[in-house]
C-alpha cells in the first residue's frame, strides 16, 4: 500500500498543477479512489469447460472487433476497422444516436456496424471484454473478476454471452485483458500482477488458467515497465506462435535491465513449436515521450500501430512489424490521446471467427533432421464451421534449396482430424522450407505459418548415415512422379554379402508392372559400407490398387518387399517378412480377413501410432477407421499395408 501511495503522489507531483483526468492514466478516477473497492459483485463462478478449451490468439482469423462509445480511438480508425471486418460497438441506449451520427459523419460503413446496448464505465474494452474460446468445436466465453471497481464494465462478458447465445464460464481470478496474451496453441503470457492481485497460491492460478482457457505453459514474467499499469501489452506482444515483440529502452534508462531480462527469457524459452521464440525488438525513447508501439491491434491481415511523438521511432516501429510479419499491411495510427500505458490495444478487442478453419501442425520440423528418404508432415485441420474439409485442398507446400515450391497432398492418418503429407526429393544437406495449407467447404482457408512462403517453416536434412546389416531403406518410400523409385540395399557388416538375383512375383496371365534395373550386373558382392540401388519403374497407365512382390536373393538370406501402386500413382515400398500371409479384401471398407489365425494383430497409422490391437483372430473390423492408408502388423513380425475405403 505504501508503494501505491507513493506512486500516486509522484504522479500528482508531476501533473499536479494541471486538472488531471485520472482515467487518462488507465487507472482509477478520483471518485473511484475514494470509494471502497468492490470488485466482481455480480461475478458467478462456474465449473470449467468439460470440453477441451482453446484460447484463440489475436493473430488468428477475426469476424469483428469490439469498441465502446464514447470512443477512446479516432473516428477515422473506426472507418478503417469497418472496412476490415464487422465492428461491434457497445453503447448505452442514450448514446446510440450520437454514436451513429458520429460514425456516419466519419464515413464509416454502417452495414458493418452493430450496436450492442449496455452501460459501461470506461472505454478499455480490452481489459474487461469477453475472453473468447473454443470448447472443443463450439464458441464460448470465459469471464473473470475485472481488476477495477467498475461494475458496468465487469458485466460486459455476460452481455456478449447473451448477444451471441453462447456459454459463459466464470473463472474466479482477478485478471485483466491487457495483462494477457496467448498464442492459440496453449501458451500464454502475463506479468506478475496476476499473482499479486489474487489470494491464491501460484499453482492454483496456473491450474485455473489451464482448466478454463487451456493455457499450459503459462509464462509469468516480471513487469519490466515498472509503472502503475503492469500490463503485458504495454511492453510485449505475440505476433505469431513463435514470434514475440518486446520493447527496448536506451541503456541509460533505469528499466533497461528489466526489459533485457524479459527479452532474454523468451529468446531462451521454447515456443509451442519446439524451438526458442524469435524475439523482435522495437525501440522506445523512454521517459514521458509517447511511443506505445507494442500496444497495437492485429486484425486479420492488418496491424494497426499507435504512433508516438518522434517520427524516426515511428518509422523504426513500422519497419520492425514489416520484418516480423511479411505480407501484412502495417498501418500507423496517429492520435493525440495515446499514452505509453494506454493506447490502441487497450481500447479494442477482436472477436474470433466462430467458423474459422484452424490448421494445427504442432510437430513442426525444424533444425537438423536425421536422414530419411521422405519426411512426414502431420497436421490437424479443425473446421469450426462444421462443414467438410476439401480433401483435395489439404496440402504441404515445400521448397528444396531455394527452388520452386512443390505440392504434396495430405491423406488421413486414422486419427481424428489428422492428415499427413510427405516431403520428398531432397538430397543430403538440403535446406527445406515448407508450410501447410487447408480449405473447407464453407470457403474458409488458412495456412501455417500464416506468412506462407514469405516466412515458412525450415529444416535441414543431415547427411545419410546408414546403420544395421543388410536392410531395405527406407521402410516406406513415397514418390509423386512417374520416373520410378529406388530401394537401397546396404551392407554394414564386416563381411561381403552377395546379391544373387532380384525377381518380381507376377501372377499368371498378368503383365509385369515393374522394370527392375540394378546399377550393377548380378550377382554382385556388397562389401562393408557398400550399397546397391534397385530402380523400380512404374507403367503410368496403371490404375486402381495393385500390389507386386519383389524378392532379393542374397547370401544372407532372402529379402521380400512389395511395391504398392494406388490410383494416384504413388509408389510405396515396404519390407515383407513372410510372403505366405495375405489380407483381403484390399482396399477394405468393413471387415478385413487374414488367411491365418493370428496370435495378435496391430494396426498403425502412417506416422507409426498404434490405433487398434486384437488377439487370436483372423478378422478385423476397420469400419471405424477414417478412409486412408494403414499398416497391419501380424504376430509382431509380419507387416502389410491396407487401404480403408469410404466407398
Amino acid at each position: 500500500m505504501k508503494r501505491f501511495l507513493l506512486t500516486i503522489s509522484l504522479l500528482f507531483f508531476v501533473f499536479g498543477a494541471q486538472a488531471q483526468d485520472w482515467r487518462k492514466l488507465h487507472y482509477l478516477s478520483e471518485e473511484e479512489m475514494n470509494t471502497p473497492v468492490v470488485r466482481g459483485a455480480s461475478f458467478i463462478e462456474t465449473d470449467p469447460p468439460t470440453g477441451e478449451p482453446r484460447f484463440v490468439a489475436e493473430f488468428e482469423p477475426m469476424q469483428g472487433v469490439m469498441i465502446r462509445y464514447p470512443l477512446g480511438i479516432p473516428t477515422s480508425l473506426v472507418a478503417q476497422l469497418a472496412d476490415n471486418c464487422h465492428v461491434y460497438c457497445i453503447v448505452s441506449s442514450s448514446y446510440q444516436n450520437s454514436a451513429q451520427n458520429t460514425f456516419q459523419s466519419a464515413g464509416v460503413n454502417m452495414s458493418n456496424v452493430t450496436f450492442v446496448n449496455a452501460p459501461t464505465d470506461s472505454y478499455w474494452i480490452r481489459d474487461y471484454g469477453p475472453w473468447y474460446i473454443f470448447e472443443d468445436r463450439e464458441p464460448a466465453i470465459v469471464d473473470n473478476v475485472y481488476n477495477r471497481p467498475r461494475p458496468n464494465d465487469d458485466n460486459v462478458s455476460g452481455v456478449f454471452a447473451n448477444f451471441w447465445n453462447i456459454p459463459m464460464y466464470g473463472m474466479d481470478l482477478e485478471h485483466t485483458g491487457g495483462n494477457m496474451m496467448e498464442d492459440g496453441r496453449g501458451h500464454g503470457v502475463s506479468d506478475e500482477l496476476v499473482l499479486q492481485e489474487n489470494n491464491f497460491p501460484e499453482s492454483v492460478v496456473r491450474d485455473k488458467m489451464r482448466d478454463y482457457l487451456g493455457i499450459d505453459p503459462y509464462h509469468i514474467t516480471i513487469d519490466p515497465q515498472g509503472d502503475y499499469i503492469a500490463h503485458v501489452d504495454c511492453w510485449g506482444k505475440y505476433l505469431a506462435p513463435d514470434k514475440i515483440l518486446i520493447a527496448r529502452l536506451p541503456q541509460s534508462n533505469p528499466q533497461y535491465d528489466e526489459y533485457e531480462s524479459v527479452a532474454n527469457y523468451f529468446a531462451t524459452t521454447n515456443c509451442c513449436w519446439g524451438y526458442p521464440y524469435k524475439v523482435y525488438r522495437v525501440d522506445e525513447p523512454g521517459g514521458y515521450t509517447v511511443a506505445p508501439y507494442t500496444n497495437s491491434l492485429i486484425l486479420n491481415n492488418s496491424v494497426y500501430v499507435p504512433l508516438g511523438d518522434i517520427s524516426t521511432y515511428n518509422d523504426n516501429a513500422i519497419a520492425v512489424y514489416q520484418e516480423a510479419m511479411p505480407g501484412y499491411e502495417i498501418i500507423g495510427v496517429d492520435y493525440y490521446d495515446w499514452m505509453n500505458t494506454d493506447a490502441l490495444h487497450c481500447r479494442t478487442r477482436g472477436v474470433m471467427d466462430f467458423n474459422m478453419l484452424f490448421v494445427d501442425h504442432r510437430d513442426v520440423i525444424h533444425g537438423e533432421q536425421e536422414w530419411q528418404e521422405s519426411m512426414p508432415v502431420v497436421s490437424k485441420f479443425i473446421a469450426y464451421s462444421g462443414e467438410a474439409l476439401k480433401q483435395d485442398s489439404l496440402l504441404v507446400y515445400y521448397s528444396i534449396d531455394g527452388g520452386e515450391y512443390q505440392v504434396a497432398h495430405m491423406t488421413p492418418t486414422g486419427n481424428p482430424d489428422e492428415y499427413v503429407g510427405y516431403i520428398t526429393g531432397y538430397q543430403e544437406n538440403s535446406e527445406i522450407d515448407y508450410y501447410v495449407f487447408g480449405a473447407d467447404e464453407s470457403g474458409h482457408r488458412y495456412q501455417q505459418p500464416v506468412f506462407g512462403e514469405l516466412d515458412p517453416h525450415h529444416f535441414t536434412m543431415k547427411e545419410y548415415d546408414p546403420s544395421g546389416s543388410l536392410v531395405v531403406t527406407p521402410d516406406t518410400l513415397f514418390i509423386d512422379d512417374y520416373s520410378g523409385a529406388s530401394v537401397i540395399l546396404m551392407n554394414e557388416t564386416e563381411n561381403s554379402i552377395t546379391i544373387n538375383s532380384i525377381e518380381e512375383d507376377v501372377p499368371d496371365g498378368e503383365m509385369s508392372l515393374l522394370g527392375i534395373e540394378p546399377e550393377q550386373a548380378l550377382p554382385y558382392s556388397l562389401n562393408s559400407s557398400d550399397e546397391l540401388a534397385v530402380n523400380i519403374y512404374l507403367n503410368i497407365w496403371v490404375k486402381g490398387y495393385v500390389e507386386r512382390t519383389v524378392t532379393v536373393h542374397s547370401s544372407e538370406g532372402d529379402l521380400h518387399f512389395y511395391v504398392y501402386v494406388n490410383e494416384d500413382l504413388i509408389t510405396s515400398v515396404s519390407e515383407i517378412t513372410n510372403d505366405k500371409v495375405s489380407l483381403y479384401p484390399n482396399p477394405v471398407k468393413n471387415i478385413l480377413n487374414i488367411n491365418i489365425m493370428a496370435d495378435n494383430v496391430d494396426i498403425f497409422d502412417l506416422t507409426g501410432r498404434k490405433l487398434m490391437t486384437m488377439e487370436n483372430t483372423n478378422t478385423v473390423d476397420v469400419s471405424n477407421l477414417i478412409p486412408g492408408v494403414y499398416f497391419v502388423k501380424i504376430n509382431n513380425d509380419i507387416v502389410r499395408k491396407i487401404v480403408v475405403s469410404g466407398l
